[in-house]
């Protein structure tokens, strides 16, 4: 009898940092992890790197803000296989902070809404129908715990990430009786790539007000996301869980 082909989990903006650290672990999972990046250099290496660590990996351009990009995304992932599971990781959060909500112009309010609100929306849309045919679909937002907090000089971002919060309990009411849950982590600040133009201040912040004062690392987040894409969260749906070494307690 022939093996199942495995089934293919979505990560987007998974070239560097988080994002690759998730599909490594969804990889090792057993997966065929698809690498949705918006560099699409980036994202053949990444995906050549986990192929020669024997992992099931490919690399598709995507931007996650223009709606063609998703469809073709949408189009390319429907060739691999069966669809299980999707991590909207991709967002902007290079360089993003710095003034205050008064002096942010519109341009880039409306560009870090477009990449990090409307992104998952646009990827989530067009993913829906392969997930529901499954049976079993699993969809996981990447918000932000500084929603949480309410960090200041950080208003368009913060806004971003909470409509990713609102939009995970408002997906997981309308896919519940799909088969399709949606939840999402708000990871603290985590040491990667993205967050080295932070400025010091924050990161001490951080450090001076977390339980587990350690620095926190992709490998802190990726356990919790394997989780909600597995099979024991099968009845958990519009759940927020803040990863952050205790910075906020809820």
């Amino acid at each position: 009898m022939a093996a199942a082909p495995p089934r293919t989990v979505v990560v987007t903006g998974a070239g560097r940092g988080l994002g690759l650290a998730t599909a490594r672990r969804v990889a090792s999972d057993g997966h065929r992890v698809v690498i949705a990046e918006l560099d699409p250099e980036r994202g053949d290496s990444a995906a050549a790197g986990l192929r020669a660590e024997g992992l099931d990996a490919h690399a598709v351009p995507v931007d996650v803000a223009d709606p063609a990009s998703v469809d073709r995304l949408a189009r390319e992932v429907a060739a691999l296989g069966p669809l299980h599971g999707l991590v909207n990781n991709a967002g902007l959060a290079d360089a993003v902070g710095g003034k205050p909500f008064h002096e942010i112009d519109v341009a880039e309010w409306d560009r870090i809404m477009a990449v990090n609100a409307r992104g998952p929306w646009l990827v989530s849309r067009a993913l829906l129908p392969q997930l529901t045919a499954t049976g079993s679909g699993r969809i996981v937002h990447l918000a932000s715990d500084a929603a949480l907090y309410g960090s200041p000089r950080l208003a368009h971002y913060i806004a971003s990430k909470g409509a990713v919060i609102a939009l995970t309990r408002a997906m997981a009411r309308e896919t519940g009786d799909l088969g399709v849950t949606v939840n999402a982590v708000a990871p603290g600040l985590t040491e990667s790539e993205s967050t080295v133009r932070i400025p010091a201040e924050r990161h001490d912040l951080y450090r001076l007000n977390r339980a587990i004062s350690r620095p926190q690392t992709p490998d802190d987040l990726v356990g919790v996301i394997a989780f909600l894409l597995g099979p024991e969260s099968g009845y958990l749906t519009g759940q927020l869980i803040a990863v952050n070494g205790g910075f906020t307690m809820h």
